[in-house]
C-alpha cells in the first residue's frame, strides 16, 4: 500500500514512488532554499530520476548502487541546458528496494528511511543520518525559533548554503544530483527474503510521527500500519503538525513536509 501527499496543497509534491513487482522507489526531493541553476525543478528531478531508476533496476543483475548512477547521468542528460554545476543543483533522497532471487535487496541514499520487519517480530531500520550532521550550530539555533518567523527563515537559509557545502563530498554527506559517484557512498545490503514479514519505505516527512514526534515507536508504527494503513498514519502526521504550527514541541524547519509511505507485506518468498 501506497499514500502520498503534499506538506502544502498549493505546491507540488517533491516526494515521487513507486511500487512494482519486486521492486519499489521512493525517494524525497530536497527542498530547494537557494537559485538551482535549473529550470525545471525539483519535482521535475524527483520524477524523472524515479523513472529512470526503475527502469535500470528492472535488470536484476545490476546491482541498485549502479542502477543509481545510471539514473542520475541519465537525468543529467536530459537537461544539458541547465547548470548542473550550480551548487543548488536539484536532488533527492533515495530508497529502493528489490527482490532478487531468495534475496530482498536494499539501497539507502540521504534520509529516506527503510524499515524491515522480520517474522520473528524483529525491526530493523536503515537510515542515512549524515545531513543532519552537518551545519550543527545552525540546527541547533533553528530549535529555538518559530516556524514562519523571519529569523527562521534567515537561519533556515544559512543551513541550507552549509548543506550544499558539505554535499556530495568526503566529510560531508551524499545525495542524488549531478554527480553519478555518490552512488557508491549509498547505504547498501541484503537480506534473505524468509525473514522478513513486512517492509516499509518513508521519506522523512512521515518518519517525524517516530521522531521528533517521538508518538509511536517502530513496533508501533509497523503494527499501526498492517491495521489502519499508510493513509491513516499520513493524516496523524498532519493532526499532530496542527497541534504544533509553530514548532514548539516539536521543533522542525517545515510545519508540514512532503510525506510517503510504501509499506509491503505478504512478500513472495522468491
Amino acid at each position: 500500500m501506497l499514500a502520498t501527499e503534499p506538506g502544502n496543497p498549493d505546491k507540488p509534491n517533491e516526494d515521487w514512488a513507486l511500487v512494482s513487482p519486486g521492486l519499489a522507489v521512493v525517494l524525497d526531493g530536497a527542498t530547494a532554499r537557494t537559485d538551482t541553476g535549473c529550470v525545471h525543478g525539483v519535482a521535475w528531478f524527483a520524477h524523472q530520476l524515479g523513472a529512470a531508476i526503475v527502469a535500470n533496476a528492472a535488470v536484476r543483475a545490476a546491482n541498485l548502487a549502479g542502477c543509481l548512477a545510471s539514473a542520475i547521468d541519465r537525468v543529467a542528460s536530459l537537461h544539458p541546458q541547465c547548470d548542473l554545476n550550480h551548487p543548488g543543483t536539484p536532488s533527492a533522497a533515495v530508497g529502493i528496494i528489490r527482490i532478487h532471487g531468495n534475496e530482498l535487496e536494499y539501497l539507502v541514499l540521504s534520509d529516506i528511511s527503510i524499515c524491515l520487519a522480520t517474522r520473528e517480530g524483529g525491526r530493523q531500520v536503515i537510515t542515512d543520518s549524515r545531513v543532519s550532521a552537518t551545519a550543527r550550530r545552525v540546527r541547533t539555533e533553528l530549535a529555538n525559533l518559530a516556524i514562519g518567523s523571519d529569523e527562521q527563515a534567515e537561519a533556515l537559509l544559512r543551513m541550507k548554503r552549509a548543506e550544499l557545502a558539505a554535499r556530495n563530498r568526503p566529510g560531508g554527506y551524499w545525495v542524488a544530483a549531478n554527480d553519478p559517484t555518490a552512488a557508491e557512498h549509498a547505504i547498501t545490503g541484503a537480506v534473505p527474503l524468509r525473514t522478513i514479514e513486512d517492509l516499509v519505505v518513508l521519506t522523512d516527512g512521515a518518519a517525524r510521527i517516530v521522531d521528533p514526534f517521538g508518538l509511536m515507536n517502530w513496533n508501533e508504527f509497523v503494527e499501526s500500519l498492517r491495521d489502519q494503513g499508510p493513509t491513516e498514519l499520513l493524516r496523524r502526521v498532519r493532526e499532530a503538525e496542527a497541534k504544533d504550527p509553530d514548532g514548539q514541541r516539536w521543533p522542525r524547519n517545515k510545519r508540514s513536509d512532503d510525506a510517503t509511505i510504501l509499506h509491503l507485506s505478504d512478500i513472495p518468498r522468491g
